[in-house]
C-alpha cells in the first residue's frame, strides 16, 4: 500500500505585499508523526503568493520522503484549496505559475485538497512566522525536524557544514556570488559531473535512457580518474549522486572510491529517452526522421519519434530531482554525475533561460558545471563545462 501522507501549509506578509513567509509541515497520515518541516523567508510579497508557496514547499517536502505516497493537503486559504481543487478560477497573473508548480509535483490521482479553520493550521502558521522573524533578522530559517525523523519543538538547531564549494573563495569585502549573500546562510551546491567517454561518445550518437545503455569506453575510464583526482585535491564534495545509468554508475563509482563516500542513485537524472533515434547520429535522423527533427528542434514539447522524452518532460522531472536534493543536503556540496541534457536543464533553470538555451551550450565528456542554490530560491551558476583536469 502507498504511504499517506498530510501536508498543512501556510504563508503570511507582513504589509499585503510586505515581507512574506511561508511554512509547511508534511506528517504521516496514520499515526500524525511529523516527518518533516519546512519554511522560507520570500521578501516582499503577497499573502497569496506566499500561501501557494508553501504548498509547493510542502508537496516537495512530501515528494522527497516518498514519490509514490498519496497526499492530503490542508490548508486555511479558501482561495487556494478552491483553486486547486479547480472549483474557482486562476485570474491572477502571480498565481497561475505556482498553481502550475504545485500540480506537476503529484499526479492529480494522488492528491487531495481540504480546507481547515486557522486554529487547525497553527503549526504550519508557527513556521511561516518564523521564517520571516528569520528574515527579519537576515538570517535563515533551519529545521528543527529532520526529513523521515521527529524531533521534538525547541531542539536545538543543527549548523550546516561548512562549504568552500568548487570554486576559490571569494576575496574579503567581493560582493556577494549571484544572489547568494552571507545573511541566506551557506548554499546548497550541486557539482554537475558529466559522465566519462563511451563507445558512441566520439561518434556523437543520440545515446539516452531508451538505448543500449553503454559503459565508458578506456577513455572513459582514464577520464573518470582524472576527474576523482581532481576532485580529491579540491576536497569539498560532501556527497556523491548519480544517474541509473551505467556509464554514470561507473564514473561515480571511480570518483566515490577516490574520495571515501558512498553513491547515491536517483532515477530522476537520466538522460532524455530518444526513442527511435537511441544510437543514430543527427545526420542520420535528420534522413530518416526530417519532419519529427524539425518539430523538436522547433518545440521543448515535442518529442523524439517513437515514444521518446520531450525537454520538457526531462525539465519537470529534473526540477523535481533538483529540489529533493537541495532539501537532503542543504548548505553541502554535492556531486551529481549524470548527462549532458540534465545538466545543461539545471543550468538552464538556474538562469531562468528559455528552452532553446539547450542548443546553445557545450558540454564535453567528463567536464565538471556548479550550481549553488540559496535559501531565498535564487540560484548562481559557478562553473560551466571546466575540463582543465583533462588536459
Amino acid at each position: 500500500m502507498a504511504r499517506r501522507f498530510v501536508v498543512e501549509a501556510d504563508g503570511g506578509s507582513r504589509g499585503n505585499p510586505g515581507p512574506a513567509g511561508y511554512g509547511a509541515v508534511v506528517s504521516d497520515a496514520e499515526t500524525g508523526e511529523t516527518l518533516a518541516e519546512v519554511a522560507e523567508y520570500i521578501g516582499t510579497a503577497t499573502n497569496n503568493v506566499a500561501e501557494y508557496k508553501g504548498l509547493v514547499a510542502g508537496l516537495r517536502a512530501a515528494y522527497a520522503l516518498d514519490p509514490e505516497a498519496e497526499v492530503r493537503v490542508r490548508m486555511d486559504s479558501k482561495l487556494v484549496i478552491e483553486q486547486m481543487s479547480g472549483r474557482w478560477k486562476i485570474k491572477h497573473p502571480d498565481m497561475r505559475p505556482l498553481a502550475t508548480e504545485a500540480k506537476a509535483v503529484f499526479p492529480a490521482g494522488r492528491i487531495s485538497y481540504e480546507w481547515i479553520p486557522r486554529e487547525r493550521n497553527k503549526h504550519a502558521d508557527r513556521l511561516a512566522n518564523e521564517a520571516m522573524d528569520a528574515g527579519k533578522r537576515g538570517e535563515q530559517w533551519r529545521p528543527k525536524v529532520p526529513p523521515g525523523g521527529t524531533l521534538a519543538a525547541g531542539a536545538p538547531e543543527a549548523a550546516a557544514p561548512a562549504d568552500d564549494a568548487l570554486a576559490e573563495p571569494a576575496a574579503a569585502g567581493a560582493p556577494a556570488v549571484g544572489w547568494g549573500s552571507a545573511d541566506l546562510g551557506t548554499p546548497a551546491t550541486f557539482v554537475l559531473l558529466r559522465h566519462g567517454e563511451t563507445p558512441l561518445t566520439p561518434e556523437k550518437r543520440f545515446s539516452g535512457s531508451g538505448g543500449t545503455d553503454p559503459g565508458l569506453s578506456p577513455v572513459g575510464r582514464h577520464q573518470a580518474e582524472r576527474v576523482a583526482a581532481a576532485l580529491a585535491a579540491r576536497g569539498t564534495i560532501q556527497a556523491v549522486v548519480t544517474s541509473p545509468l551505467l556509464r554514470c554508475r561507473e564514473t561515480a563509482d571511480v570518483v566515490a572510491r577516490r574520495l571515501g563516500l558512498d553513491v547515491r542513485v536517483d532515477e530522476g537524472l537520466r538522460e532524455t529517452d530518444f526513442g527511435a533515434w537511441e544510437g543514430l547520429t543527427f545526420a542520420e535522423v535528420k534522413e530518416r526522421f526530417p519532419d519529427d527533427l524539425a518539430a523538436w528542434l522547433a518545440s521543448s514539447k515535442a518529442a523524439p519519434t517513437g515514444g521518446g522524452e520531450s525537454f520538457a518532460a526531462v525539465a519537470r522531472r529534473v526540477a523535481l530531482s533538483r529540489d529533493k536534493l537541495i532539501a537532503r543536503y542543504p548548505g553541502r556540496t554535492v556531486l551529481l554525475v549524470t548527462h549532458v541534457t540534465p545538466i545543461k536543464t539545471l543550468v538552464r533553470l538556474a538562469l531562468g533561460a528559455p528552452p532553446e538555451a539547450l542548443f546553445r551550450m557545450e558540454l564535453s565528456a567528463a567536464s565538471l558545471s556548479a550550481v549553488a542554490y540559496y535559501a531565498d530560491g535564487n540560484a548562481s551558476l559557478r562553473l560551466l563545462n571546466e575540463t582543465a583536469h583533462l588536459r
